[in-house]
């Protein structure tokens, strides 16, 4: 199990990033660089979901898809919270070519 699927299970329960593309529509790597820049774009003022559209280029209805399977904008604080706790800014800077 990679580092960011243990993470969404502990903060969405089962989740998995297979999971979570699956269920949207969308691969893996599309949904971890999602989740990359919803988790970065939570911390920033404006919409979330917007601002992560931008910086990905992925459709706003998939982004909210991903958000609503996490539990809503709530999740993302624990999230970012639990990507910085593990070490996992190398994710986040290994997504960052996308964003």
């Amino acid at each position: 199990m990679s580092l960011l699927d243990n993470i969404l299970s502990q903060v969405a329960g089962n989740a998995t990033v297979a999971g979570l593309a699956g269920r949207v529509g969308l691969t893996p790597q599309q949904v971890e660089m999602a989740l990359a820049a919803l988790g970065k774009a939570h911390q920033e003022p404006g919409d979330t979901v917007s601002q992560a559209s931008r910086q990905t280029g992925l459709p706003q209805d998939k982004l909210g898809q991903i958000l609503g399977h996490l539990g809503g904008e709530g999740a993302l604080g624990p999230l970012a919270g639990m990507l910085e706790q593990h070490g996992a800014g190398g994710l986040m800077g290994s997504l960052g070519k996308f964003l």
